[in-house]
């Protein structure tokens, strides 16, 4: 396939006029100006199609459920998770693959080539579990079959309810597994993984350090060679001060100290930091995983985004519970957050570089990098992750150069994408994805039921 851009990104900065040639392998074999006689894909502006690094993607179908306030109570992350235990009894595989299958179609119409897919709901209601022990994550991965996005499966070790050893109840029993029994469920993912395109990952994720226990997150780095590890980190000050209390260090300073943290890990939201503990981390070559959208959502807090920027600190972002998926969104909520914390403007920008464009690029190579997936530029030998915006809509005619990305981050909306490849896949077309008729359809019979259930 041929794409002829009149703009794209490329590495070196904005290039007009562009041919980039993707081979059958969904690479791009070759970049270069203008057309030749062969036909191509005719595209206004053409970037970097970012990985959207973390995702639960049951948590969609509670988008909208949970903005109401507890009588007497004053709500928050803990309030929300008592919610989603209660509709996760409702919830069955066929469900989770048609939601799936949802959320991952809106991410590539949204402009994600890729996620990272941070499971842990691997038993059925009550706490059983299933014949295959890795039903659910086959259900994701049958998903992704369908919807085409690139699929890092990263499977969760969930074993107790908080650092202080307490067991696990209620909704958390569908998360529950043992060192041993986690083991198992990664070898027969990695078993299932290679039905999947060759650009599909496996990872681990221990889910945080209330949720492992300090020698079995040791253990669980090792299990698989090289493969990327995610953990939620210092995401509620509740959470900061629980951990502190039982290990005597903040969660990130902690981890940082104990843990072989580097160039494979993301850690996801590391709200709370101290100055030190950012700076740290930054050189540790770690991704910090934001979720601009969510951590608003949840009332969490502000990322210390310009030390970490200073600092060198690679970062990428996620949807996480899938309230809203917008990439256009997120980026602006990241940058905006900044703003009001620090009552000042363009705080994320690089020099030489708009905010919009500084965003891009660092998220597109840092969620790459976190999915340990071989794109996040449009480069020969990369894989063909890509996103086209329509440069004949009223909010981008007549620009070029940075405030291209600058208008579509923070003067319009995820409606200016009219193509999205993913690994070569030409997944979105029109603005819409090719199977989007199939998808909704399943997926407006289960939301239905779900929400009559509740």
């Amino acid at each position: 396939m041929k794409i002829h851009a009149d703009h794209a990104l490329l590495p070196s900065g904005w290039a007009r006029d562009c041919m980039v040639e993707i081979a059958s392998d969904g690479r791009i074999s070759r970049i270069g100006d203008g057309p030749d006689r062969a036909p191509a894909r005719r595209v206004g502006v053409l970037l970097p199609a970012p990985a959207n690094l973390h995702s639960h993607a049951f948590q969609r179908a509670l988008a909208g459920l949970t903005e109401r306030r507890g009588e007497g109570a004053r709500d928050s992350f803990w309030t929300w998770r008592e919610l989603m235990y209660r509709f996760l009894e409702h919830l069955t595989p066929d469900d989770m693959e048609a939601i799936a299958a949802l959320v991952q179609m809106e991410m590539l119409e949204a402009g994600y080539a890729s996620v990272g897919e941070f499971h842990y709901v691997h038993n059925a209601p009550g706490g059983g579990t299933y014949d295959n022990p890795a039903e659910t994550s086959l259900r994701i991965m049958a998903a992704t079959i369908e919807t085409g996005i690139g699929l890092t499966h990263l499977p969760v070790l969930y074993e107790r309810g908080g650092v202080d050893g307490r067991p696990l109840e209620g909704g958390q029993l569908r998360f529950r597994n043992s060192l041993d029994g986690f083991d198992g469920l990664i070898g027969i993912c990695g078993e299932m993984l290679s039905s999947l395109p060759a650009d599909a990952r496996l990872g681990v994720a221990p889910h945080s350090l209330r949720a492992v226990s300090r020698q079995d997150l040791a253990a669980v780095c090792g299990l698989l060679d090289g493969g990327p590890v995610h953990i939620h980190i210092a995401e509620q000050t509740a959470e900061v001060e629980a951990v502190e209390a039982a290990y005597g260090a903040r969660p990130v300073a902690w981890l940082l100290e104990n843990m072989p943290v580097d160039e494979r890990w993301c850690l996801i939201h590391a709200t709370h930091m101290s100055d030190n503990e950012t700076r740290a981390m930054a050189e540790s070559g770690a991704v910090t995983g934001l979720c601009p959208i969510t951590e608003s959502n949840l009332g969490d807090g502000i990322f210390n985004g310009r030390t970490f920027l200073e600092s060198g600190g690679a970062f990428g972002i996620g949807s996480d519970s899938n309230v809203r998926i917008s990439l256009a969104e997120e980026l602006r909520t990241l940058e905006y957050s900044q703003r009001l914390g620090e009552r000042a403007r363009a705080v994320l920008a690089e020099s030489g570089k708009s905010v919009g464009r500084t965003l891009l690029e660092r998220v597109a190579k840092g969620g790459a990098q976190a999915l340990a997936r071989d794109s996040g530029e449009i480069a020969e030998g990369k894989l063909a992750d890509l996103v086209a915006l329509d440069a004949t809509d009223l909010a981008l005619d007549g620009l070029s150069g940075d405030a291209i990305v600058d208008a579509f981050i923070f003067a319009a909306d995820d409606s200016l994408i009219t193509d999205v490849w993913s690994a070569g896949r030409h997944m979105v077309q029109g603005g819409r994805h090719i199977r989007r008729e199939a998808i909704e359809g399943r997926a407006r019979v289960v939301l239905k039921r779900l929400r009559e259930s509740l």
